[in-house]
């Protein structure tokens, strides 16, 4: 029989993997001499982003699948959609009917991580008044390039103080 101790236990106990999971793999980082925004290779993941952003402005539609890798692992969570694979995500955008304006994107965020690893984060407008924009992207460089293998979009109301 289990009583309100064991579950305090069960948590306390859980806590401590945690910590030492932690104490590792900041040891393990510091071993490793990760370097983080390496100036080269954010200038990389700048380039894809800009190309990336330039085809959903004009719905090259080859053009943005080209840049998510080809997985069922891949995922991409949207406004409206919860797309899990490389064939979903192909789908949706093949059934878009975009305006043909890209957004105004506004504090981007690239963080790499070795050579190989990077995130963007960023914010974007629309002509849609008071809303505005979260984009988050995992990429990870493959043999064929940088690609995108998960995705977050998301729509908010504009804070008051950005």
């Amino acid at each position: 029989m289990s009583g309100p101790d064991d579950s305090r236990r069960a948590f306390l106990t859980g806590s401590t993997v945690v910590a030492a999971s932690a104490a590792f793999g900041a040891e393990a980082a510091a071993e490793s001499k990760m370097v983080i925004n390496d100036p080269s290779v954010v200038r990389e993941i700048e380039a894809e982003f800009a190309g990336y952003d330039r085809a959903l402005g004009n719905n090259d539609v080859a053009a943005l699948n080209g840049f998510f890798f080809d997985s069922p692992f891949t995922i991409r969570y949207g406004i409206a959609e919860n797309l899990y694979g490389y064939p979903e995500i192909q789908a949706f955008r093949s059934a878009v009917v975009a305006s043909g304006v890209g957004p105004r994107r506004e504090r981007t965020v690239i963080t790499t991580y070795g050579n190989d690893f990077a995130t963007v984060s960023t914010l974007s407008r629309r002509p849609q008044l008071g809303k505005v924009g979260r984009t988050m992207q995992t990429w990870v460089r493959f043999p064929q390039g940088w690609r995108i293998v998960a995705a977050h979009v998301s729509v908010i109301d504009a804070p008051a103080n950005p």
